[in-house]
């Protein structure tokens, strides 16, 4: 029975070694959601698409469907990575960006909106690696998935002023007495506000400092206590 080719763009967010020259690639792909694929010889000098196929290489691929893995046929590079490889910042954070996007996603379900996030951020990163770019994305992924933190009031009675904590647990930003949590400051709810209210561009534009660390922070717990696991990444935070 003649296996089942099809085409796909994809961004690859991790690989692991499969036999002496084989590689398992794990993809974010536009149509079809998280796939596994078998990238045969490239581990072999001799390949033609091994470096078209490292973490956060953006590609076409024509791939042919097996029953538990399937297999790169073709590849080809939608768009160059060396932006992303001059400096350990930039990749660090695109690392981190494809470490959040394969936990947040489950195999084979088709999640368009989140391959698009996906390739903005790292475009975005390939342009302006400021300290803001990943949490951001990071906000953004958990309001996708359809846990937008409440910031306007606190989420237990309502008032809308004085917002003093932070607690994923509740659901968002809390009063005086109702705080849980994280302390949350002014300057750090502003920054969230931005980021999911429409002014990314303002948030992203931003030095490094104390808010914005305070904002990696709180966008680092959100995601870990969703996930409900460490992200490997989360020491990137620290330099900041």
């Amino acid at each position: 029975m003649a296996s089942h080719l099809y085409r796909d763009t994809a961004v690859v967010l991790r690989t692991y070694k499969l036999g002496e020259s084989d590689r398992i690639v794990v993809l974010l792909t536009e149509e079809h959601g998280k796939i596994r694929a078998i990238a045969k010889g490239v581990r072999k000098t001799t390949s033609k698409f091994g470096a078209r196929l490292e973490p956060m290489s953006h590609v076409r691929l024509l791939l042919s469907q097996g029953r538990e893995l399937d297999i790169v046929s073709q590849a080809e590079s939608v768009e160059t990575l060396r932006p992303m490889l001059q400096d350990l910042d930039h990749l660090t954070n695109g690392i981190a960006v494809l470490e959040a996007a394969d936990q947040m996603t489950l195999d084979r379900e088709p999640a368009p909106h989140l391959y698009r996030m996906v390739v903005g951020a790292l475009r975005t990163i390939g342009e302006r690696s400021g300290p803001l770019v990943v949490p951001a994305f990071y906000w953004k992924l958990l309001a996708a998935d359809g846990l937008r933190p409440e910031l306007d009031m606190c989420v237990r009675c309502g008032e809308d002023t004085q917002l003093v904590a932070f607690d994923m647990d509740q659901g968002g930003a809390l009063c005086r007495n109702c705080r849980t949590g994280a302390p949350l400051s002014e300057e750090a709810l502003e920054v969230m506000r931005m980021i999911l209210g429409g002014r990314m561009n303002d948030a992203l534009d931003l030095p490094a400092s104390r808010t914005t660390h305070e904002v990696a922070a709180h966008a680092t717990r959100a995601l870990e206590h969703h996930i409900e696991r460490k992200l490997r990444t989360v020491a990137m935070f620290e330099t900041h």
